[in-house]
């Protein structure tokens, strides 16, 4: 009874601009991957929820799209998405780039977190990438924008700092209940991380505007007399062009998309995965709001 009294549970938002490291960091303190990870920025569309649970606390995270300046109705809704996951949390990790040049936009984000009052903790990401000289006068310039709760410098790639990390989330989590079965990781549905995981392989092996212009529907997902899971998607692109640039020449674009998505998904279903995909135009859709709605994209 006295370990029940004092066990603690919260939301945690992972919010910061985009390739900053964020969803990289919530793989890492999962110890499993169920955020989709490139190497281009604005990959996270919507907030993914990760759940960790001990005998002792549950957090759940709240991984969020990258805050930029949106020239798309899609890039609103993004921003929006984020904000939406901070407001909402018990408490705020925000992401730095140790190796970026800071911008306007954060001190958008910094004015925000100030506005809803929110626990914040700065976390200083990949710093891997820079001597450990240069990591103190970064840390002295942000005790002075902000006044965060901590400071914590990491590299999420290395998972250098990030069990560390989670301790010290946990000594701010409030006292509360258990929210999600204990075996529990993540309380999204099996649909979108196969959606997720098509899209990820598209923003891998596309370049320029072609990762950005698509977006993944899931028709069809039901097990088959032979065991077989039969996996139908719609990828849907804003123009002809692109179109055939994503279907490739013989199909053959499209069919190494599908094939390198169908493993992974394998391992994620832990069954044999028939997956079909079909290229269809929706000319604009990251301009329309009905559109948006339309693939799913709903606050």
């Amino acid at each position: 009874m006295d370990i029940q009294k004092k066990f603690k549970s919260g939301y945690v938002s992972i919010i910061g601009e985009p390739n900053v490291g964020k969803s990289t960091f919530l793989n890492a303190v999962m110890g499993e991957k169920i955020a989709i990870v490139t190497p281009k920025p604005q990959t996270t569309r919507t907030q993914v929820r990760g759940v960790v649970t001990t005998e002792t606390y549950q957090i759940i995270f709240l991984d969020t799209p990258g805050i930029l300046d949106p020239k798309y109705r899609l890039h609103d809704w993004m921003v929006k998405t984020a904000y939406a996951a901070a407001e909402d949390a018990d408490l705020a990790l925000y992401f730095v780039d140790v190796s970026q040049r800071r911008s306007q936009i954060e001190l958008q984000i910094l004015e925000r977190i100030s506005k809803i009052d929110l626990k914040t903790i700065l976390i200083i990401n990949k710093i891997d990438l820079i001597s450990k000289d240069s990591l103190l006068p970064i840390i002295q310039e942000y005790s002075q924008k902000f006044p965060f709760i901590e400071i914590m410098p990491i590299s999420a790639k290395l998972s250098e700092g990030v069990s560390e990390l989670r301790k010290l989330v946990v000594d701010y989590l409030p006292l509360g209940p258990q929210y999600f079965p204990e075996d529990q990781i993540s309380d999204l549905p099996e649909r979108f991380f196969v959606a997720e995981t098509v899209r990820e392989k598209i923003f891998l092996e596309t370049s320029k505007e072609i990762p950005y212009s698509t977006s993944v529907v899931i028709e069809q997902f039901k097990e088959r007399k032979n065991g077989k899971m039969f996996i139908s998607a719609i990828v849907y692109v804003e123009r002809k062009s692109q179109r055939g640039i994503l279907v490739g020449k013989r199909g053959e674009m499209i069919k190494r998309i599908g094939r390198l998505a169908r493993v992974e998904i394998e391992g994620f279903v832990n069954s044999p995965v028939f997956l079909e995909l079909r290229v269809l135009v929706k000319e604009d859709w990251r301009r329309s709001d009905r559109k948006l709605k339309d693939l799913g994209y709903t606050s």
